[in-house]
């Protein structure tokens, strides 16, 4: 079972939302070739605001999906996407319904 997350919450600056919504659907093949990203998953949540959140079965696989390309990708474009620099969260997972949980 997931038992570590990471939560990132994104806003973007005023007319970059399709920009940044096209960013972030891009970047699914990038979390599929993470073998150690067991979930990962792109939200809008608002207008402007959007989220990242991945689980993990361990903190290496935690710690290379920080270090990995979406996470790069994501820095090189925050200047021209984000209206801030992201808010990352390292959360533990208590409970979950999916598959193999």
């Amino acid at each position: 079972m997931d038992k570590f997350g990471l939560w990132a919450m994104l806003e973007a600056k005023p007319g970059k939302e399709r920009e940044l919504e096209d960013f972030l659907k891009s970047a699914k093949p990038m979390a599929e070739a993470e073998p150690e990203t067991t979930t990962w998953y792109a939200l809008k949540i608002g207008k402007s605001r959007y989220g990242i959140f991945d689980t993990f079965t361990n903190e290496d696989g935690r710690k290379a999906h920080l270090n990995g390309e979406i996470a790069k990708a994501l820095m090189k474009s925050a200047k021209d996407l984000l209206a801030h620099e992201p808010r990352i969260e390292h959360t533990e997972i208590l409970a979950a319904k999916a598959p193999g949980a």
